[in-house]
């Protein structure tokens, strides 16, 4: 059999999904709906997350077995699993409900989310560390700061961007390096982005629902307290492991002995805080009601479907990142992003995989926000956990919202917001559990999966989707538990 067999079969198997999701959605309504008016989370049954499962299975585990199947075929996986929900969605609940779904997700999720992230990856790619910069564990310790700090200020995905390649750079010479990526996703991309609304997406949800911009400085105590134990533990592994390489004669290759510390491409520094201005632009164009929100509240945008409209801000907002990764693509060298060794590969990666990742949670945030209100969810620690666990495999930024409603529900006195009163400790935790518990999985937070797939082209063996949740158990989990009795209880 021809290697281009799985392929063609997985090109037929998406042909007839195609086919049947055609049909659905010719059918009419089927009588298992539940009644009108319920919301679809209420409707849902829990076994419609099974094609949410699936992706995140396959993501897992195919990579072990086929390897070099899995690089050739991502969007087809995606596509597949993706209509194992949707057909069956659109029988039950009818095209329209489907169409709604599919098109609110990927119009209003996706897209902006697919744009942020290609804008950051372009431009931090033209921006190249030069100079005789080694991999000691004082230089990672240092490079570990410099990203965590940032993290907060341009986002966990601008970090992860701009220090990822310099530090596999500084550690190319090493064999052992994977626990430098392991530490850097679990502080970069993402404990880090927890003292500002920019940071990341779940507090700039809080920030848009009236917590202010600032509020959020009060988790600098946990912060420190983390990344101190984290970089301990670190530094134990990397002294050892650092110290191996050297008996075993590994030492660093500078190709320009005692050469100076410099940033190509330094221009593209400009097209960060494009990016970075255009988010902060798009959460606070309410103010400009008149052309941006109706007196209601409601969006202005381009009406997309009944019931969906993209808005005005989300596009300009797009528009803008757009503009500053082509001008960076136009205006940098490619010496510069020679480099970095840079390839479009990981975008593309992350692009096709996170489409199905999208539509299959689609159940999973569904039930979540109509029933996250009967969990008896009462203390702080309750919420840090609950927030957290989830937040580690479906997208952080809406469970963050669901569980801010419902501490909003509970009426206790605190921080006024959009959504309610919520007391400090408790918006505490759930922040705390969105933010930093996304260094669980590798789907936890966007830029995880981006960081390992430039490892990865970097040459860098990096764990297994199982593999890398043993690391967040041994590492991460400790931790969490060790925040719970001093800063939740």
């Amino acid at each position: 059999m021809s290697s281009s067999s799985p392929a063609i079969n997985m090109k037929r198997i998406v042909i007839i999904s195609l086919t049947l999701l055609f049909i659905a959605l010719l059918m009419p309504t089927t009588a298992f709906a539940a009644e009108a008016g319920e919301s679809l989370g209420l409707q849902l049954p829990v076994w419609s997350i099974i094609p949410f499962v699936g992706m995140l299975l396959s993501i897992a585990l195919i990579p072990l077995f086929k390897p070099e199947w899995w690089e050739k075929n991502l969007l087809f996986v995606a596509i597949f699993w993706s209509l194992v929900f949707l057909i069956p969605f659109a029988i039950g609940f009818g095209p329209k409900e489907a169409g709604y779904e599919l098109i609110e997700i990927i119009a209003l999720d996706y897209l902006p989310f697919i744009v942020l992230l290609w804008g950051l990856f372009a431009v931090a790619g033209g921006i190249a560390l030069r100079g005789s910069l080694a991999g000691s564990p004082k230089v990672n310790i240092i490079l570990l700061l410099i990203g965590t700090f940032l993290a907060s200020w341009i986002g966990t995905t601008g970090a992860s961007m701009l220090l990822i390649r310099p530090v596999l750079k500084a550690n190319k010479w090493r064999k052992r390096k994977t626990h430098v990526v392991v530490f850097f996703i679990f502080l970069v991309s993402n404990m880090g982005g927890c003292l500002t609304p920019v940071g990341d997406p779940p507090l700039f949800l809080g920030f848009l629902r009236g917590v202010p911009f600032f509020w959020t400085m009060k988790l600098a105590p946990i912060l420190i307290f983390n990344v101190v134990i984290l970089l301990v533990v670190f530094l134990i592994i990397d002294q050892r492991l650092y110290k191996r390489e050297l008996a075993a004669g590994n030492k660093p290759e500078v190709s320009t002995p005692n050469e100076k510390l410099s940033i190509a491409g330094g221009h593209n520094l400009i097209f960060i805080a494009m990016i970075v201005g255009a988010v902060i632009l798009s959460g606070s164009l309410d103010k400009f009601s008149f052309f941006f929100y109706q007196a209601t509240g409601e969006a202005h945008g381009i009406p997309l479907f009944p019931g969906i409209v993209l808005p005005f801000n989300s596009i300009l907002q797009m528009l803008i990142i757009i503009a500053a990764g082509v001008l960076s693509v136009v205006t940098t060298k490619k010496d510069y992003r020679a480099l970095n060794e840079f390839t479009w590969g990981p975008i593309k990666e992350v692009g096709f995989l996170f489409v199905g990742i999208f539509i299959t949670m689609i159940p999973a945030l569904a039930i979540l926000h109509a029933r996250g209100a009967d969990l008896g969810l009462e203390s702080p620690w309750q919420f840090f956990w609950a927030t957290g666990a989830l937040s580690s495999f479906l997208d952080n930024a809406p469970t963050y919202l669901v569980f801010m409603t419902t501490a909003g529900s509970l009426g206790e006195a605190g921080l006024a917001t959009a959504v309610g009163s919520i007391a400090p400790q408790m918006l505490m935790a759930i922040s705390a559990g969105a933010v930093f518990m996304g260094a669980n999985t590798y789907i936890g937070n966007a830029p995880n999966f981006m960081v390992r797939s430039i490892a990865e082209e970097n040459h860098v063996k990096m764990p297994s989707f199982f593999g890398y949740m043993l690391w967040s158990l041994c590492i991460l989990i400790p931790v969490f538990i060790i925040d719970t009795f001093v800063f939740f209880i």
